[in-house]
């Protein structure tokens, strides 16, 4: 195993104060490595929690829809990291393992969408024309409209869109799944 080309900080990082316990607080207690990675930048590991937070948390967008985006997000950019964190809290918002393992197939022509509801349907495919694509087919986005309404839709846009920033650290700085699952 070579040595990693930028290290994580220390599990028991102590400083700086205020930023370490803002993290540990919405981790409940703990470092994930990501969290190690972001802390060589306080400002960016700062208001990262602060952005990241909020989309995790704060949005009124149904949680499963949320993490569905991030899983498929995940898989389109090869960041394994990504689905270790977010296939438990998409099955605990009501998906299954069958969902999780149909959203491997998310980028393929057979991607299995008797597994999904209509606007989960449509939130996988927004989230590979974003992914992939960029642009988005303008009549996806007014059926998204039309079934979750306005703030969900930003939302779950927004939510893609973090997600693929967060897939290109992870990836760029090489961050690995932790070896025993967060609590």
């Amino acid at each position: 195993m070579s040595e990693r080309l930028i290290p994580y900080q220390p599990m028991d990082l102590a400083e700086p104060a205020e930023c370490v316990a803002a993290i540990r607080k919405r981790r409940g207690g703990q470092f994930i490595n990501l969290d190690r990675m972001l802390l060589h930048s306080v400002p960016i590991a700062d208001g990262w929690n602060n952005c990241i937070g909020e989309i995790r948390n704060n949005l009124s967008l149904d949680p499963k829809l949320r993490e569905l985006a991030m899983c498929g997000v995940a898989v389109l950019n090869g960041a394994e990291y990504e689905c270790f964190h977010h296939a438990p809290p998409f099955k605990k918002a009501g998906g299954t393992e069958e969902q999780v393992q149909g959203l491997r197939l998310i980028w393929q022509s057979n991607f299995p969408k008797d597994l999904y509801s209509p606007v989960e349907n449509d939130a996988a495919e927004l989230t590979f024309q974003m992914t992939r694509n960029i642009k988005v087919d303008p009549e996806l986005m007014k059926r998204l409209q039309k079934a979750s309404g306005n703030a969900d839709t930003v939302a779950l846009v927004t939510v893609i869109a973090a997600y693929n920033m967060v897939s290109r650290f992870l990836i760029a700085l090489d961050v690995n799944p932790e070896d025993h699952p967060p609590a």
